[in-house]
């Protein structure tokens, strides 16, 4: 199956849904999804919870049928398909605030959010991706280096691996903070940035999008 994770920053126009779709992704992870976003053929669902006014924390939209699961954290959404439940996800970054992330320092905060989606996600059976504002290596850009180990700590309870964590992300010499983590068992084949930018190089987006072909069993 082919995965996709993009940060839409709240925006949406014909040039979006061109990329989206020409991507052939079975399986979008979005985040910063506008409530008026939608693909033709794509099921569709996105947290209670919104970050702005009419712009959801973050959404998955299937070429299968979904079944919608309990937000696991206010920036999360989560459904089950394929087999699989699937989970998009905004962590804190360095300058977030204190909603819905509470009060403390930024590791302080992504620590309290993956407590809490990993006593709601499932071990093994799962897909979960989104903008997690963290670097698995090299230079730390938006999150804190405390919580990028927190965050593969997680990936491990989980075992999962992060299938691109090599990937580059649109601002030269750092890697990606919007990623896409797969059960350790999962055949990973294709790991693909998609540059954001309309045909005349407009940004789409501050986030590039990320896509990946892989075989779970």
């Amino acid at each position: 199956m082919r995965v996709g994770t993009w940060n839409l920053a709240g925006r949406w126009s014909p040039h979006h849904l061109e990329m989206l779709l020409a991507q052939e992704c079975d399986v979008w992870l979005l985040t910063e999804v506008r409530a008026d976003v939608s693909l033709a053929g794509f099921d569709s669902h996105l947290t209670a919870a919104k970050m702005a006014t009419r712009r959801h924390w973050a959404g998955i939209y299937s070429r299968t049928p979904l079944q919608p699961r309990p937000d696991p954290h206010p920036a999360s959404a989560a459904a089950f398909g394929l087999g699989l439940t699937w989970c998009s996800s905004i962590l804190p970054w360095r300058s977030c605030g204190t909603v819905p992330w509470g009060d403390g320092a930024a590791k302080e905060k992504t620590r309290r959010a993956l407590d809490q989606l990993a006593s709601e996600l499932p071990v093994g059976a799962l897909i979960w991706g989104g903008d997690w504002n963290h670097a698995m290596q090299g230079r730390e850009y938006a999150g804190s280096v405390a919580g990028r180990t927190a965050i593969k700590a997680a990936v491990a309870d989980l075992q999962l691996t992060v299938a691109t964590e090599d990937s580059p992300h649109c601002i030269p010499g750092l890697l990606t903070i919007d990623h896409i983590a797969v059960p350790q068992s999962a055949r990973i084949h294709a790991v693909n940035r998609i540059v954001a930018e309309d045909h005349s190089g407009k940004r789409l987006s501050d986030h590039d999008a990320y896509a990946i072909d892989v075989t779970v069993s």
